[in-house]
């Protein structure tokens, strides 16, 4: 499965600050259809991103009912990622 989509990025804050981009709502949606078949436990789905000319191995996390994709420092770095601004995020899904 090959998604596409834009979102603001968000930092959540914890022990350290991370960056976030929320799944589209239609994109959630599809990736959920196909989620207890890919998931490898506790609702985390393991995807291949790429934001601009950065692509980058990570698992979508659970939230709300949608998902939500780490942006690894690298790849903030590398695309200039900071929160609030708009991301197009690319993700394919083995197996799905």
């Amino acid at each position: 499965m090959h998604l596409r989509f834009t979102g603001t990025a968000i930092e959540w804050r914890g022990p350290a600050p991370f960056v976030f981009v929320p799944v589209a709502a239609d994109e959630a949606a599809e990736i959920a259809a196909v989620a207890s078949r890919v998931t490898y436990g506790w609702g985390a789905i393991p995807v291949t991103g790429r934001i601009g000319g950065t692509e980058f191995t990570i698992s979508l996390f659970p939230r709300d009912g949608g998902y939500l994709v780490p942006v690894k420092v690298a790849v903030q770095r590398a695309e200039g990622v900071e929160p609030g601004e708009e991301v197009t995020v690319e993700l394919t899904i083995d197996g799905a």
